[in-house]
C-alpha cells in the first residue's frame, strides 16, 4: 500500500494518490491533474479509481478531467447526486483495490453529502490501517457545518455523532489523511502538520474534547471565519461537473491598443496580480489588484464577479499561464487574455494610469498621532483586530468594503493596513472603482508597525505556519 500526499499551498489542499502494486485510486483530486499521472507514471501503476470525499466548496475538482485522461471510474457520494456518470456511495458500501477494501462510511457534517473511505490493507491485516476523511477530521479541527444557511445546527449536531461514534472508534493507530490544513477557511484551528493518527487527535484535538453536544454545536457555529463568496458556487460546479480544462478559452497576449479595446467591452475586468508596490506605482485605472504573493486563489474566488471575462496584467516573473490555473481552481474560467509587455509597453503606449501612495509604518505612526485628518481603515477579519490594532482605526474586512465604501468618505484621505500590505493593496483597488482618489495603502501593514515597536508583536509573525489565517485562533 503506497500513500503519496500533494498540497497546494495556496488553498491549503490535500489530494492523494493510494496505490498498490499495479492500480491506484486518487482521492480529491485538484483541478490540475497532470501531477497525479506523473505519479502514477513514476510509481509504475495505473489510475483505475477517482474517489470523492464530499462537493468541495473552496476548489474546483478535477475528477472529470482525471476520468478522460485515464478512464478511471468516478466514486462519490450518493447523497450528493452528482450528475455526471459515478458511482454512488452510501453507509456501508465498499471499494476494492487490490489488496486493500476501502469501506464506506457516512460522515455527514462539514457537507451534507460527505463520506468517508476506511482503508484496510488486507496483505498486513485485518483492522483499518488508514481513513481518507475529507473535511470531517482535520489535525487539530474539525470541518465548519456552517457553510449551509438554516441547517447549521443540524449538521454540527451531525458531525459530533459520526466523529465519535465512527472515526474516533477506529484503531488509535489508523492514519488520517485530510483534505485540508493550516490556512484553509473550511475550519478554523487546523494545525500545520497535513497527516495524523486518530489516537493522537482523540488526545490533542481541541474540537474532540468537547464532550457536551451542545457546547460542540455552539463552538462551531459561532464566531466562525467568514465563507467566501466561491465556497457555494464551487459546490455547485462540483456537483454539476467542472468544464474540462481542455475546453476553455484560450489565453491570448494582447497588444497595449488591443488590451483596452477588450478592457472597455461588457462584463470584462482587468486583474493586476504584481506586487502592492508595483500597482501602486502604476496601475491601469478600474482595475482590480490582488497580489499573487499574497493568499491569492482565496481572494480572487472570494472578490472577482464568476462570469465575468479576465484580462491579467502580470509582472516579469509571473507567468500569465500560472495565474490561470490558480484562477480555473476557483472556479474563474473566463480567463482570456493578458498586457503583452506589460505596464511598460501600456504606459509607452501613451494610455492612462492609476497611481496608490505607498506610506511606511512610520509615516502611518507619524500621521495617526498627529493632527492631520486622514480615516485609517483596518481591512483585517475581526479576530484579527481584535487583538491588536491602532487606535482610531475602523475595521471594515477586506471583501466587505465592496458594499462598505459607502461608509466612508471619499473626499478624506483614507489609509488602509493589514497584516503585511496584501489585502490593503486589494482594498484601495476597490476604493478606487467607487471614486476614492485620496487613498493610501499601508506597506508592511501591521507587521512591519509591531517591528518598528509602535505595537505588541505580531501573532502571525511569531508562528506563521499556525491556524491563524484571516483571524483563526487555537480557540474552541
Amino acid at each position: 500500500m503506497i500513500v503519496q500526499q500533494f498540497f497546494v499551498k495556496g488553498l491549503a489542499h490535500s489530494s492523494y494518490v493510494l496505490g498498490g502494486t499495479k492500480t491506484c485510486a486518487v482521492v480529491d483530486p485538484q483541478r490540475d491533474v497532470q501531477i497525479y499521472l506523473d505519479a502514477a507514471k513514476s510509481l509504475g501503476i495505473t489510475i483505475t479509481h477517482i474517489l470523492e470525499t464530499h462537493l468541495h466548496a473552496d476548489f474546483i475538482s478535477g475528477h472529470l478531467d482525471l476520468a478522460e485522461k485515464t478512464g478511471a471510474q468516478i466514486f462519490a457520494p450518493k447523497a450528493g447526486k452528482c450528475a455526471f456518470d459515478h458511482v454512488g456511495l452510501a453507509e456501508g458500501d465498499s471499494v476494492e483495490i487490490e489488496d486493500m477494501v476501502l469501506g464506506v462510511s457516512e460522515t455527514r457534517g462539514h457537507t451534507p453529502e460527505h463520506i468517508s473511505y476506511v482503508v484496510t490493507d488486507k496483505a498486513r491485516g485485518e483492522e483499518p490501517v488508514a481513513v481518507f476523511c475529507g473535511d470531517t477530521l482535520f489535525v487539530g479541527d474539525v470541518g465548519r457545518p456552517d457553510l449551509f444557511p438554516g441547517k447549521a445546527e443540524e449538521l454540527a449536531s451531525s458531525l459530533f455523532d459520526n466523529l465519535h461514534e465512527k472515526l474516533l472508534k477506529l484503531p488509535d493507530f489508523c492514519e488520517v489523511y485530510p483534505a485540508h490544513g493550516a490556512g484553509s477557511l473550511c475550519g478554523r484551528a487546523m494545525g500545520a502538520k497535513r497527516t495524523s493518527t486518530i489516537g493522537y487527535e482523540k488526545k490533542y484535538n481541541g474540537a474532540l474534547q468537547i464532550r457536551d453536544r451542545k457546547e460542540f454545536i455552539k463552538s462551531l457555529t459561532t464566531n466562525m471565519p467568514p465563507a467566501p463568496d466561491h465556497f457555494s458556487r464551487c459546490s455547485a460546479i462540483n456537483g454539476k461537473g467542472p468544464t474540462l480544462v481542455r475546453n476553455l478559452p484560450a489565453l491570448v497576449e494582447l497588444a497595449p491598443g488591443a488590451f483596452n479595446e477588450k478592457a472597455k467591452g461588457g462584463n470584462t475586468i482587468v486583474l493586476d496580480v504584481r506586487s502592492y508596490d508595483s500597482f501602486g506605482g502604476q496601475h491601469i485605472p478600474g482595475s482590480y489588484h490582488i497580489d499573487f504573493g499574497g493568499n491569492f486563489a482565496t481572494f480572487a474566488g472570494w472578490l472577482l464577479p464568476p462570469d465575468a471575462s479576465i484580462l491579467l496584467v502580470t509582472g516579469d516573473s509571473i507567468q500569465p499561464e500560472e495565474i490561470a490555473i490558480w484562477l480555473r481552481r476557483v472556479g474563474l474560467d473566463q480567463v482570456v487574455g493578458y498586457l503583452g509587455g506589460g505596464m511598460f509597453a501600456w504606459t509607452t503606449a501613451g494610455l492612462p494610469t492609476g497611481h496608490v501612495a505607498q506610506l511606511s509604518v512610520e509615516e502611518l505612526h507619524r500621521m495617526s498621532t498627529g493632527e492631520r485628518e486622514m480615516m485609517l481603515v483596518d481591512v483585517r477579519a475581526p479576530r484579527e483586530f481584535e487583538g491588536f490594532h491602532i487606535q482610531g482605526a475602523l475595521n471594515i474586512p477586506a471583501p466587505d468594503l465592496r458594499t462598505r465604501y459607502q461608509e466612508l468618505d471619499p473626499d478624506v484621505p483614507t489609509a488602509l493596513v493589514c497584516s503585511t500590505g496584501h489585502r490593503s493593496s486589494l482594498g484601495t483597488s476597490i476604493l478606487k472603482q467607487h471614486g476614492f482618489n485620496k487613498v493610501f495603502n499601508i506597506a508592511g501593514g501591521m507587521t512591519g508597525y509591531s517591528a518598528a515597536g509602535y505595537g505588541p508583536e505580531c501573532p502571525m509573525c511569531v508562528a506563521p505556519h499556525g491556524p491563524h489565517f484571516l483571524g483563526k485562533t487555537t480557540e474552541q
